[in-house]
């Protein structure tokens, strides 16, 4: 969430580089958050681009309508991460990944206006384990494809639209997995780059 914003210390630290909107989009960019493991190491992370999104209102005249937004996840292609003891291994990382933290991040972003915070949450964890089902079947129908240039380069994305918003999933050829998410802003017309300069972020 933006309200929990990391400095670009823990951006920096990453040993992957990061993505972001390429040099076409001349709009606002921002810090938003990275993940990290047991042992301190940056696992995931995402940049975000336009208006800084808040939840969705359902009602009439809401904010929705006005929020342009993109917001890009960069994971490293891993076929087997460590754990952070070092006692184990944990599940590899994917293009399904990208999916699934694109999925789930639009939703947090995302829920009925009228909803109190207790359906909220059933509500939430319903939606959830249906992103999850979505980004473990990336050739089933609820997803179409999408080329876009990463780099320079013409690039298969996985393309799927909610009434939420769109998501995005694929991958660069520097070995690091994408996902994207946003609304207002068209999917079709993104472009992906390496982040020159993260500090420019902040």
């Amino acid at each position: 969430m933006p309200g929990a914003r990391r400095t670009v210390d823990g951006y920096l630290r990453a040993p992957f580089p990061w993505y972001g909107l390429d040099e076409a989009f001349t709009g606002p960019r921002w810090l938003m958050q990275v993940a990290l493991a047991a042992d301190d190491t940056v696992q995931h992370g995402s940049v975000g681009h336009g208006d800084e999104p808040s939840i969705r209102p359902e009602a009439p005249g809401g904010t929705a309508e006005r929020e342009r937004f993109a917001v890009v996840v960069s994971i490293p292609a891993n076929p087997v991460r460590r754990s952070g003891d070092g006692t184990g291994v944990l599940e590899a990382t994917s293009v399904s990944s990208a999916a699934w933290l694109a999925g789930s991040g639009l939703l947090s972003f995302t829920w009925p206006a009228q909803m109190d915070h207790v359906l909220r949450g059933e509500w939430l964890d319903q939606q959830t384990e249906t992103a999850w089902e979505l980004a473990d079947d990336l050739a089933g129908p609820d997803w179409s494809t999408l080329s876009l240039p990463v780099d320079g380069e013409p690039t298969e994305f996985h393309y799927r639209e909610s009434e939420f918003g769109w998501i995005l999933a694929g991958s660069a050829r520097s070995g690091v997995h994408l996902g994207a998410y946003g609304r207002g802003l068209s999917a079709y017309g993104l472009g992906f780059s390496v982040v020159k300069d993260i500090a420019s972020y902040e």
